[in-house]
Order: structure tokens, then C-alpha cells, then sequence
């Protein structure tokens, strides 16, 4: 009876591996393995996609102008005039591109010289010929330069605030009451006589040849209340920058 019972046991421990085996007793901690594996790769790939990127290059700063430097041959020596390209592009481009380098001013004298204050140049010939010029073109004077000693700035006619062509003065002295003093935030706008007169470069070399051409004699001649008795004649202008 001992031997019958000890089999029929071993016969129901068999039935019960069976069982277990059948039913997937194992498989709840194969599956938890799985989920593991299955989370530890959403945290790989959550990893990977917070990886910060490379921060864009910034973009380069374009280069500041270049001011073009310029020599204007005399017949009382050489000026040299630094021309202020960023703050007063068109008067700059104008004076280069529309005069100087088609040789406008080669012949041209400085026709009207008031001491202690300005010396006027770039329109008529020895002979007082007017010479053509090119189209006006827009007033610049509110670009913060002022008429300061040395400064060079555009002549225009005084009732027409952008009418500045070929001509040009240099200051020999201080003269505010050439600079811009209108109110750019006035709904109507800048009167004519606040405009003043646009610096668009200023004297760096021969300013005593400036102030030499400031001491001729002077006489009036028709339309030219202060013309020089001799002719101070601009040869030509070299840009040397």
C-alpha cells in the first residue's frame, strides 16, 4: 500500500508541474523583465531626444563703411578731406561718383571767401562760368554733424531746403546757425530755415592752406559779393581711400 501511495503522490506532483507549465505559471516575471527592457529603452530614446542641440552660429556684423579720404590739388596747396559715408551717404556719393571722379571739379575755383567764416567752391570756372550739374539731391543736415571749424558741408539754395548740387563750403570757424535745429516730430513738418547745411566730411590735413585761401583779397564782381581778386583754382581731387 506504501509503494501504491507514493506513486499515485508522485503522479499528482507531475500533474501539477504540467499544469503550471501549461497555464504559463512563469510567465508573470518574464513579462516584468519585458516591460523593464521596454522602459529602459523609452528612457534610452528619451535621453537621446533631449540632447540639446549645437546653438546657431550668429550671423556676422556687416562692416562699419569705410570713409573715403580725398585730396583736393590747389593752387594754394593740397586739403585733405575725410567724407563721412555713413552718416551722409548720399552727399558722400554724390560728391565722389556724380563730380569728383567724372573731373568735374578740375578747373573750378573757390569763388566766394569770407573770413571767419566759410570758403565756398565746386561751380564756376576761372571765367565765372557756371558749370552743368547733375540732379539736387536730398538734404542730410539731420545726421547729428555739425558746421564746426574744418567741417565741409553742401551749399544749397537758401529757399530750397534739398537743392544741393556740385558745390561745397569748408567753415573756418564754428557756425551753429548752419545746423539742422528743426523738430523732426512735428506734424508739420521742418520749416525750410531749420534745415541748415549738410557736413558730409571735414578737413584731417592742410587746414592752414584753408586758412591761407581765407586771407586773400577779396572784391565784389556782379553776382559774386566776395570773390577772390586771384583765382584759387582746385587743379583736381585724388581719392586716396
Amino acid at each position: 500500500m506504501q509503494a501504491v501511495r507514493l506513486a499515485l503522490l508522485g503522479l499528482a506532483v507531475l500533474a501539477l508541474i504540467l499544469a503550471c507549465w501549461l497555464t504559463g505559471c512563469g510567465s508573470g516575471p518574464k513579462a516584468d523583465v519585458g516591460q523593464s527592457s521596454a522602459a529602459a529603452g523609452a528612457g534610452t530614446t528619451s535621453a537621446a531626444t533631449s540632447v540639446s542641440r549645437p546653438a546657431a552660429k550668429p550671423k556676422p556684423t556687416p562692416p562699419k563703411p569705410v570713409d573715403p579720404l580725398v585730396v583736393l590739388h590747389t593752387s594754394e596747396g593740397d586739403i585733405q578731406l575725410q567724407l563721412f559715408r555713413e552718416k551722409a551717404p548720399q552727399s558722400v556719393d554724390n560728391f565722389l561718383h556724380n563730380y569728383a571722379q567724372r573731373r568735374f571739379y578740375d578747373g573750378t575755383i573757390f569763388h566766394h571767401v569770407e573770413g571767419g567764416s566759410m570758403i565756398i567752391g565746386g561751380g564756376y570756372t576761372s571765367d565765372l562760368t557756371a558749370k552743368e550739374t547733375r540732379s539736387p539731391i536730398f538734404n542730410e543736415s539731420q545726421n547729428g554733424l555739425k558746421n564746426v571749424r574744418g567741417a565741409v558741408a553742401m551749399i544749397r539754395d537758401p529757399a530750397s531746403t534739398h537743392s544741393a548740387t556740385s558745390q561745397f563750403f569748408i567753415n573756418l570757424a564754428d557756425n551753429p546757425s548752419l545746423d539742422f535745429h528743426g523738430d523732426v516730430s512735428s506734424e508739420d513738418g521742418v520749416p525750410d530755415e531749420d534745415w541748415g547745411y549738410c557736413v558730409f566730411g571735414q578737413v584731417t590735413a592742410g587746414l592752414e592752406v584753408v586758412d591761407r585761401i581765407a586771407q586773400v583779397p577779396t572784391s565784389a564782381n556782379g553776382d559774386f559779393a566776395k570773390l577772390p581778386v586771384q583765382s584759387i583754382t582746385i587743379n583736381s581731387i585724388e581719392q586716396i581711400r
